[in-house]
């Protein structure tokens, strides 16, 4: 759907045109039309991403495991260790991303960053903290 699919947004003519993974979204959305020499480039942060995601969750479930598991005065390291992975996940695809993919909007103008992007750096910064957390929280 068109709400996951802002990374990039532009003007034309006829409307807004927005960008993201895998779509390019007028008024209609359709997929993402890439350069032959930008398709390793967008399939690694397509790639990098859904890691992280699936990183996350493994946090989180490793955490729920660990809360009932460790002894008090535990470390949960294994937590901290998977969060500092989905972290480093989501900085190489957003790396990528902005240093190939920020400049233009296909068909469009005045390109700008869409409200996904930012929120993909927020989440950068966000699991970075979580995963130092981790690895310092004390089960009490």
């Amino acid at each position: 759907s068109i709400l996951f699919q802002v990374w990039m947004v532009g003007s034309s003519n006829y409307a807004t045109i927005s960008t993201g993974l895998w779509l390019l979204c007028n008024r209609t959305c359709t997929e993402l039309p890439v350069s032959s020499q930008d398709e390793a480039s967008l399939k690694a942060v397509q790639a990098f991403m859904i890691l992280s995601i699936i990183f996350s969750v493994v946090a989180l479930v490793l955490f729920i495991v660990q809360l009932f598991t460790l002894e008090k005065g535990k470390r949960f390291y294994m937590t901290g260790a998977v969060m500092l992975v989905c972290w480093m996940c989501i900085l190489i695809a957003v790396s990528i991303y902005t240093a190939r993919f920020t400049s233009t909007v296909a068909f469009a103008t005045n390109p700008h960053h869409g409200y996904c992007f930012i929120l993909a750096w927020i989440c950068f910064c966000f699991s970075f903290i979580i995963g130092i957390l981790y690895l310092v929280l004390r089960k009490k």
